[in-house]
């Protein structure tokens, strides 16, 4: 044995071929259907504020990384997948400095500055989002409808529901909502596109069921409650953020909790808080809010869901 050294590490000893790189390879090919649909719905305009989005959160990343000496990691693609977030997240009339201000908050601010990927206690691509929600509100709620649509309906389906809308407003088809025909933000109109998404992702075991599963069906349980029909109830479900958010961001790693019940808690209560504010909040949506609220409890929440350490002293 003279010469043969063994290294130990601590657990858990798991082998995996999967890496930061290859899972946020997976989430940027499950979000690339909604990407060609935002596309082909908003024009070219749409692909010119996802690349000055992705491209502004690359180089925000290279720069925070520089600057506080640590290890360049823009080829995991993580940041890329933030600054894709974000862009969805902004409608397509969006001057071309909102995703760059707001991809450099998700960065710097929401990101970078508690430690980069992983220690992140919050979704960086929602957190950007609320930040220009707050700042710049005019410019994240001025929607264009699809090309081939009347411009006047510019309402999306949330604000009818709500009661928000101009006077005349009608609700699109269930068809239109579940192939995104409607207006929105860029990428959270193609209702079935961003399933087939997640749908990959649980596939793939880059995400658990338990939190997409959870949340979209507290909101169902909740909109068939209030709405007292199939067809409220599905509205609610293929409107506003709802798909993107809950296979997308409230899936984030980082900012939601790690034990199986957790998952569970965590997506019935982005669910109830979602709900809550569409029926009586101001702002007829709730996603992104929900699910940043639900990212702030989930350490509490992992702290009582945790499962017992097998073999561990009794108090």
């Amino acid at each position: 044995m003279e010469g043969y050294k063994l290294t130990a590490s601590s657990s858990p000893h798991i082998k995996s071929d999967q890496n930061v790189s290859k899972i946020m390879l997976d989430v940027l090919i499950a979000l690339i259907p909604a990407l060609i649909a935002s596309i082909f719905y908003f024009g070219v305009n749409s692909l010119i504020l996802v690349v000055v989005s992705v491209v502004s959160a690359v180089l925000t990343e290279l720069l925070c990384q520089k600057l506080m000496k640590r290890p360049v990691t823009i080829n995991d693609f993580s940041a890329a997948v933030t600054g894709l977030l974000l862009a969805f997240n902004i409608p397509s009339t969006a001057p071309i400095w909102l995703p760059i201000v707001g991809s450099f908050f998700a960065i710097a601010i929401a990101k970078q500055t508690f430690g980069g990927l992983g220690h992140n206690f919050i979704n960086p691509a929602l957190a950007g989002r609320a930040f220009l929600m707050a700042s710049f509100m005019p410019y994240m709620t001025n929607f264009k409808a699809p090309m081939g649509i009347d411009a006047i309906a510019t309402a999306t389906p949330l604000a009818i529901l709500k009661g928000t809308a101009e006077s005349g407003a009608q609700l699109p088809s269930l068809t239109e909502m579940l192939m995104g025909r409607i207006p929105g933000s860029l990428g959270e109109t193609a209702a079935l596109l961003l399933i087939i998404g997640g749908i990959y992702l649980i596939v793939k075991k880059v995400i658990s069921w338990k939190i997409p599963v959870a949340y979209i069906g507290t909101v169902a349980v909740i909109a068939l409650i209030t709405e007292k029909s199939l067809t409220g109830m599905t509205y609610h479900l293929l409107a506003g953020g709802l798909m993107l958010g809950a296979f997308f961001m409230a899936t984030d790693y980082a900012s939601s909790p790690i034990s199986s019940n957790g998952k569970i808690i965590y997506g019935v209560g982005a669910g109830l808080i979602t709900m809550l504010i569409r029926k009586l909040g101001g702002y007829p949506e709730g996603v992104s809010y929900s699910i940043l609220l639900m990212n702030v409890l989930a350490p509490l929440i992992d702290k009582f869901t945790a499962p017992k350490v097998f073999g561990g002293v009794k108090k």
